[in-house]
């Protein structure tokens, strides 16, 4: 009798589904050790530069003049697009299962969280699924904000420090609360400022 593979449910696998599911595990095994030197990069160098080059060479895309302070984290770079003069806060957590696309003159708080996976809570197997984020240009969001899967935020927006936001917010709108609604929405709406050079060491 030969060895027997069964996944996680105790369901038999054949010899290529074990195959598939030896070599996805090494392939995750290689993405947190990678992980892992992404986020030691980003706790101990204090030099935005140098953050700005571990975050490209992971696969992050990052314009002219934008900023990832320290303490980020990130769950796969690859899928991570941000514009120019953006500037993303302290002990920040975004999500590249799928594609996050963050605009010019964003300017995201520190401890917010954007994520684009979570799992279905209806499925029988718990199964993890994935939708894009997109923020527009000149969005603020305020601390410790979470923005949740298949979310656009519009041109101008804003979300409010601690909010959920679960569903789209329209341009220059400001939302907050759990979840996020509407409460007012921005007076100025010909945006032209620039956010400006981050701090050396921060």
């Amino acid at each position: 009798m030969g060895m027997e593979f069964r996944d996680k449910n105790g369901r038999l696998l054949s010899s290529s589904e074990t195959v598939t599911k030896i070599k996805n595990r090494l392939c995750s095994w290689l993405q947190d050790f990678a992980l892992l030197w992404i986020h030691l990069a980003f706790s101990l160098i204090p030099v935005h530069f140098v953050r700005k080059l571990v975050f490209q060479l992971a696969g992050g895309r990052l314009g002219k003049g934008s900023v990832i302070h320290m303490q980020a984290r990130f769950f796969d770079p690859r899928g991570i697009s941000v514009g120019e003069d953006s500037l993303l806060g302290w002990g920040i957590f975004i999500d590249g299962r799928d594609k996050v696309s963050i605009g010019n003159h964003v300017d995201i708080a520190s401890e917010v969280q954007i994520y684009n996976s979570e799992h279905d809570i209806h499925s029988p197997d718990f199964h993890a699924t994935t939708a894009p984020v997109s923020i527009g240009n000149y969005v603020f969001i305020g601390p410790r904000a979470i923005i949740l899967p298949g979310v656009n935020l519009g041109r101008g927006a804003v979300v409010g420090a601690g909010a959920v936001v679960t569903k789209d917010v329209p341009d220059y709108a400001v939302v907050g609360g759990v979840p996020a609604r509407i409460i007012s929405e921005r007076r100025i709406r010909d945006l032209h400022y620039r956010l400006g050079r981050a701090r050396l060491f921060q």
